[in-house]
């Protein structure tokens, strides 16, 4: 994997600053593309939720405190919003994305594993350097491949803008 962008100062983890990989990404970008893998390990794309509205709700870990509340929520609150999909996208494993939705009773939640490649973290910058993990952070794409909103949260372990994210994506078409 070659990423020329490392970019430092971006967030912290545990409040120790962490190196992310790939470009800053803003409002109004392109988004980029990417391949991860749905939990049959079958390959993922932008294109394959084209023509909606996306919320990327990424987490470092389905099996964490503030990661399993951040997918609850944008699940319960973005099935209000009508033409909005959220998808949850991890380094986790697809057996262990599998495995939390199971145990959390979230059949409805598509999670995502980037563990592969990294693809989708070194596309929108937030593959941690220095943990193999994603940083925390929230992107709302429209039906026309545009980033309507964009999160990087400071710090790994703080709740992104919840309402801000799913304002964007009522906004965006939802």
């Amino acid at each position: 994997m070659t990423v020329a962008v490392h970019r430092s100062g971006v967030t912290t983890f545990r409040g120790r600053p962490i190196t992310l990989l790939g470009p800053e990404l803003h409002v109004g970008d392109t988004a980029p593309d990417f391949t991860v893998l749905a939990n049959d390990f079958t390959p993922v794309t932008l294109a394959s939720s084209a023509g909606t509205t996306r919320i990327f709700s990424v987490v470092p870990s389905l099996d964490t405190d503030v990661c399993d509340q951040q997918t609850r929520r944008f699940n319960e609150e973005a099935a209000r919003l009508d033409g909005v999909s959220v998808l949850t996208v991890s380094a986790d494993l697809p057996f262990a994305q599998k495995r939390w939705c199971g145990a959390a009773g979230l059949s409805g939640v598509e999670t995502l594993s980037d563990h592969r490649d990294l693809s989708f973290g070194t596309a929108y910058g937030v593959a941690v350097a220095e943990l193999r993990l994603l940083a925390r952070a929230v992107f709302v794409v429209d039906a026309g491949d545009r980033l309507a909103y964009v999160e990087y949260v400071p710090e790994i372990g703080q709740h992104p803008r919840y309402d801000d994210a799913l304002a964007a994506a009522a906004r965006a078409g939802g």
